[in-house]
Order: C-alpha cells, then sequence, then structure tokens
C-alpha cells in the first residue's frame, strides 16, 4: 500500500456499469491504494444508444453519474465524471448511418450541450471531446474540429476543463490556442492517452514506465491515466485499473517524489479545481 497522504488519481478510464468488471475494477485500484478516479463516460454506442438527437445522450450520461457514485463509496477518496461525446461516433454516423458531416457535427454538438447541462449543475466535473485519431475525410475532419470547438466554447462559459482525445502529437499548440480563442486556458484542456512530451494542452500519460519516465523529468505538468476501456473483448487493449497505484510506488522509489505531487495534487488542482488532498480520508 501506498502511505496515507499520498492521493493517488486516474485521470482517464471507463466503467461499463453493466456488461463487465464495473465497481470491480475500482476496488482493484483502490486495493493498491488508488484514491481518485475520473470516470469518462463509455462511447454511446457502446452502452446500446444510437442518438438521433442531443437529448438521446443523456440516458449516457445519468448511467455514468450512477457508476460514479458507487465508485465513490469504495475509495478514500472519491471519483468525478467526465461527461461528452467520443470523436469516433462521427464515423459511426458518417459511415453506418448515412449522416452527413454537417448533421453528424450539429447532433454531436448538441450532445455536448447537454452534458455541460452536467457541469452546469455540478453533477460532473468536465467535458471531453476531441476529433478523430486515424485519417478521415477533410470534410468530417472540418466538422470534427467545429464538435471540438464547440466544447471549448461551453468549457469557457462554464469554467470547466475539456478532456480531449485525439491522433498522437507531441505539439498540439493549434489546438490549445483554439481554446483559448473560445476563452478556455490552455491549462483546461488536457490531452487524453498522452506521451510524456506534450506542447499545448496538458498531457494526460498514459501509465507506461517510458512515457512516465519522460514527463517526471520534464517537471511540467502532468496527470497520469489508464484509459482502462472495461470490455470483456479488449482485456489486453489498454492498461488495467491497478496500474496508476503500481506507476505511483514505481516514482516514488525512483525519487520522483515531486512529479507524484505534480501528478496527483497539483496539476488537478490547477486543471480541475479539484483537491486531491483535502478529499483523501484513509481509514
Amino acid at each position: 500500500m501506498l502511505d496515507d497522504e499520498t492521493p493517488v488519481l486516474d485521470n482517464h478510464l471507463h466503467l461499463d456499469p453493466d456488461n463487465h468488471r464495473g465497481i470491480d475494477a475500482v476496488r482493484d485500484f483502490a486495493r493498491l491504494g488508488g484514491t481518485h478516479l475520473l470516470v469518462v463516460n463509455k462511447p454511446s454506442w457502446h452502452l446500446g444508444v444510437e442518438a438521433e438527437t442531443g437529448e438521446d445522450f443523456r440516458a449516457v450520461f445519468e448511467r455514468t453519474i450512477e457508476i460514479v457514485d458507487e465508485a465513490s463509496s469504495e475509495l478514500d477518496g472519491r471519483a468525478w465524471p467526465v461527461l461528452g461525446v467520443h470523436p469516433g461516433l462521427i464515423t459511426r454516423l458518417v459511415d453506418d448511418r448515412g449522416f452527413s458531416p454537417n448533421d453528424a457535427r450539429d447532433l454531436m454538438q448538441a450532445g455536448i450541450d447537454v452534458a455541460a447541462e452536467y457541469v452546469e449543475s455540478g453533477e460532473a466535473l468536465a467535458l471531453k471531446s476531441g476529433r478523430p485519431h486515424y485519417e478521415v475525410d477533410d470534410d468530417v475532419w472540418a466538422a470534427s474540429n467545429a464538435v471540438m470547438r464547440r466544447a471549448f466554447e461551453r468549457g469557457a462559459e462554464l469554467d470547466c476543463a475539456v478532456q480531449l482525445h485525439a491522433e498522437a502529437s507531441e505539439d498540439m499548440t493549434e489546438v490549445a490556442d483554439w481554446a483559448e480563442e473560445a476563452g478556455l486556458p490552455a491549462h483546461k484542456v488536457v490531452k487524453h492517452y498522452a506521451s510524456g512530451r506534450l506542447e499545448g494542452p496538458i498531457p494526460s500519460v498514459m501509465s507506461e514506465k517510458d512515457r512516465l519516465e519522460t514527463a517526471a523529468e520534464r517537471g511540467e505538468p502532468f496527470l497520469m491515466e489508464t484509459d482502462y476501456i472495461d470490455d470483456p473483448d479488449r482485456p489486453g487493449a489498454v492498461l488495467g485499473p491497478k496500474t496508476v497505484p503500481r506507476r505511483v510506488r514505481w516514482l516514488l522509489e525512483g525519487g520522483h517524489e515531486d512529479a507524484v505531487r505534480i501528478a496527483h495534487v497539483e496539476t488537478p488542482e490547477r486543471v480541475y479545481g479539484i483537491d486531491t488532498e483535502g478529499t483523501l480520508e484513509r481509514a
């Protein structure tokens, strides 16, 4: 176990409340010393929702909030929901369901607007958006960027962070500039599944040792994540829920106490306004 004073936050993972491990994954995280979670809603179609309107996303968001409430009861800290529309939805809409890119854009922006309602009411902490991490047509790319910009606009209005699912890159200053233009500070934009080095947004670093070593040695703000997807058909697709506590212990053993504090106390406060120490109550 980690010591009683060290918060351990996994900044981005998914929980399937109905079809896979759900709360058992949270218990694994907690047993290893994990204390705080940011739980991102699974892609809407993974929960059986084929949205036709923005309101249709509400069922996905409500179910995510329910599992987050359950997760908090298992933690010495707490969990928060991050709600939004997965950018891969645009491909499903255009290629599989016959939407035009502009109609897909409008539907996804409407979903972002509904997610923003939960942030405004205090039921969610942040928004999730982005753009495909794979090659798409120019019109789909433009529509995806428009969805992401809507998330920045809503984040600016609500003073909340926006987590991005996007292509692999070590320089996303253009995207951070778009957020700034919308009134959202660049430090409230988080690139999930990041490497240890990133210009522009805050990197949420996949908790592999080489990536973490790079982030720790830079001394810049960063977060740690697993992107655990809680999918029985893809058990080894990403890192498991025990990984972040194990990597925190590894960082501490390697003398990276400052990096651990940056990732689990200082950066969460700066990005999300959350107090991981003040919400920590180990038995």
